[in-house]
């Protein structure tokens, strides 16, 4: 089992972290110790109505791309085991192609308003058919659902909250304004009563 900085912190990293002076440099993690997502960690994947997620090409370029769904679309489905149901898009199957010859993958999940984020790396597998993609289905809130891609996480770090703008979905912007609403509808109300 890998641990987070076992595969962050490569030679090259950890001479950059030296000859920039980076506490971080000195760090040290048992790389046998075995993963397992935490409450905090498992919470917040369970909360993200996205992330990013990178796979590697057979070129050896990374392909990123967004992944997103009502809160609830990836499910925690072990102590470190999470799924999400693979939805038809535009038919590029980049992703899917990747991880046919290379499965690692990193994960990004970033909640703006609360400014936190999660990376998490891991090893993905497309199943398609079987019970686990009725699994993750039950949170997929629209298109066809073609198949699940289940990561094995074998690493996650909370990361830095510096530099993370903040930034609110729809959801939570509504839910924020609707007492403003109810009170300015109070008040017309109590205005139209006065004579």
């Amino acid at each position: 089992m890998a641990s987070y900085g076992s595969i962050a912190y490569t030679p090259g990293v950890r001479a950059t972290q030296r000859r920039l002076r980076s506490p971080v440099a000195a760090s040290a993690e048992d790389p046998s110790a075995e993963f397992a997502l935490g409450e905090a960690e498992a919470a917040f994947v369970q909360a993200s109505d996205g992330f990013f997620q990178a796979t590697v090409s057979e070129t050896g370029w990374p392909y990123v791309q967004f992944r997103g769904g009502p809160p609830g679309f990836v499910h925690v489905l072990g102590p470190a085991s999470i799924g999400y149901a693979d939805l038809r898009g535009n038919r590029q199957y980049i992703s899917v192609g990747n991880l046919a010859s290379d499965d690692r993958v990193a994960l990004l999940f970033i909640d703006f308003a609360a400014r936190r984020r999660l990376k998490l790396y891991g090893r993905a597998r497309v199943v398609e058919d079987g019970a686990v993609v009725e699994v993750v289905r039950a949170g997929s809130d629209r298109g066809h659902v073609e198949r699940a891609v289940l990561v094995d996480v074998v690493a996650a770090s909370w990361n830095c909250p510096q530099h993370i703008p903040l930034r609110w979905s729809a959801e939570q912007v509504a839910a924020i304004v609707q007492p403003l609403r109810a009170r300015v509808a109070t008040l017309e109300a109590e205005l139209q009563g006065r004579p």
